[in-house]
């Protein structure tokens, strides 16, 4: 069954880009359906094309997209879906970007910058997006970019939960922000965590330099703790292997990385194996290929919170329900 039906008789059906369809059919699999039979392929000189193989007229379309490398090639692919969509006389159109693609770009630090997460939520909007859904955004304000509702998943609970089913004694915890900008998600940590005490690592960065900050000490009391070092992405791994080091030269017993979006650009995977940090928990957000993955790594699905978030956008259900009405 490639569409489902409610009792409105609304029609739902969700299609997949080819960037992580796997997660696509995980979704599909919570939800009791198939993924829309997509025809899609890159012409020699690099042009996308897509066409759906089944009618799309009146469906609630949720536009299901991963942006792990190459990234623009995934971005123009999730736009000429959209548009594909429109032109089918679909009835409305979400887009569903586990990953927000460009988040980091979401303010301008120097002259003549761009913004270009404002330009890719533009770029949806322009396509023909009407709803985006994401999980945990570089930063929050990157919901206000988009002319339309956001629905703004968190994966902290799933991940949250993974740890305290590891921890033998959750009392022993300290939840460790990687920089003061992230101290507002670590306290969501700290209480799902039991009311877990707080820390965080004082780092610099030179603006100039990409994927390049430097970690020099930790606020906080770290010694003999279990440490749970949380962000919202791991790219390079340089900085959190860093805080790592830290937390151990400052007497911390355990390091367990946590993070939603396992980007993990050469040579991350080197860097994470070697860094001392006795697991990583991420999820699958993006895709984690066998080259990507070592031994201490540990990968949860997204693909359960994305389903009950899809379902209750068909449903015109409440989305925060899903999170007792917070929202970042």
């Amino acid at each position: 069954m490639t569409a489902i039906t409610n009792p409105g008789e609304k029609k739902m059906v969700l299609v997949s880009g080819r960037a992580h369809p796997e997660l696509a059919k995980e979704i599909a699999q919570e939800l009791g359906c198939e993924v829309l039979p997509t025809s899609a392929y890159t012409f020699a000189n690099g042009e996308t094309y897509v066409r759906y193989e089944e009618s799309v007229r009146g469906a609630d379309a949720f536009v299901i997209q991963s942006h792990p490398a190459p990234i623009n090639e995934w971005v123009m692919e999730q736009l000429i879906m959209i548009d594909s969509l429109k032109r089918a006389s679909a009835r409305s159109i979400t887009v569903v970007s586990p990953f927000y693609p460009y988040a980091r770009q979401d303010k301008k630090h120097k002259g003549r910058e761009p913004i270009s997460a404002r330009l890719v939520a533009d770029l949806y909007k322009t396509a023909g997006a009407d709803r985006l859904m994401s999980v945990d955004l570089h930063t929050a304000q990157i919901q206000g970019f988009f002319d339309g509702p956001v629905d703004h998943l968190m994966a902290i609970p799933l991940l949250a939960e993974h740890v305290r089913d590891q921890v033998e004694d959750i009392s022993n915890i300290t939840v460790v922000s990687p920089d003061t900008g992230r101290v507002r998600v670590a306290e969501q940590w700290a209480e799902l965590l039991g009311g877990a005490p707080l820390a965080f690592v004082h780092k610099t960065r030179d603006i100039n330099v990409p994927n390049k900050a430097v970690s020099k000490t930790v606020v906080g009391n770290v010694e003999g703790r279990t440490c749970v070092l949380i962000d919202d992405m791991i790219d390079t791994g340089g900085t959190i292997s860093g805080a790592v080091k830290v937390l151990t030269d400052n007497g911390a017993k355990d390091v367990i990385i946590a993070a939603t979006h396992p980007v993990f650009s050469d040579p991350a995977v080197e860097r994470l194996s070697q860094s001392g940090a006795s697991e990583v928990v991420v999820t699958n957000t993006l895709p984690v290929g066998k080259d990507h993955q070592f031994e201490n790594l540990t990968v949860l699905s997204i693909a359960p919170l994305l389903a009950r978030a899809i379902k209750e956008v068909f449903d015109e259900g409440s989305v925060t329900s899903l999170f007792n009405g917070r929202s970042n």
